[in-house]
């Protein structure tokens, strides 16, 4: 689990393909001899397990689900990615609830200043949209944005000058690929009534005017 506050940039020193799947060998920006072998760690918002490290380098195994829903596919060596290490309880809770579990790629539609902000709008796949809502939570490259405004297949962010300097959007172009994780508690929600629906579909209601009456609610 993650909270979407980037700890730092990293660059991808090497990628080794091997049964379909890549070893990632990244070099973080700062000092993480905190972690252990088997400890998560997000790459530009997908959660991925540390298999080797030493210093401020790591490697990672990206098997060829996370290849084919992440921009993981596409990277090359000297790309620059965003890292977070996995939440502590004992961490405040800065973002939002992030799991690191991508839901898709989206790509940057437009970039335009703000007074002392940077818009950015993002295309994204139509499945995503009904999660997203204004002023609601959303993992952008694992950076916790809010959402100033959405539409059917499209969403905008505002960039604090702090965020562009700590993170990889300051190097984002119109056209580039990120990856997006929409707020988690939305799909629970959806699954949970979806789920209810289904089972209940059927039945007739069990609230009535005499179970009001005997509850005291009439």
């Amino acid at each position: 689990m993650f909270t979407g506050i980037i700890e730092g940039l990293g660059t991808v020193k090497s990628l080794t393909r091997a049964a379909g799947g890549v070893r990632l060998r990244v070099e973080a920006d700062f000092t993480i001899d905190k972690i252990s072998m088997g400890d998560s760690i997000a790459v530009s918002g997908a959660c991925l397990t540390v298999v080797d490290f030493q210093n401020n380098l790591f490697e990672a195994d990206i098997a060829p689900e996370t290849l084919s829903k992440t921009t993981l596919g596409q990277t090359k060596v000297g790309d620059r990615v965003n890292l977070e290490l996995a939440l502590r309880l004992s961490d405040r809770l800065g973002g939002h609830l992030v799991s690191g579990h991508v839901d898709g790629i989206g790509k940057v539609r437009a970039i335009r200043p703000l007074a002392n902000a940077t818009l950015f709008t993002f295309e994204m796949p139509d499945a995503l949209s009904r999660y997203i809502i204004v002023k609601g939570s959303i993992a952008v490259d694992g950076i916790s944005l809010t959402v100033n405004a959405c539409e059917r297949a499209s969403f905008e962010v505002s960039i604090i000058p702090h965020t562009a300097e700590m993170t990889t959007m300051g190097f984002k172009k119109v056209g580039d690929p990120v990856n997006i994780e929409t707020d988690m508690i939305g799909k629970y929600v959806e699954r949970f009534t979806k789920h209810f629906d289904t089972r209940h579909k059927n039945e007739e209601s069990s609230i009535d005017e005499i179970m009001l009456t005997k509850t005291g609610f009439m």
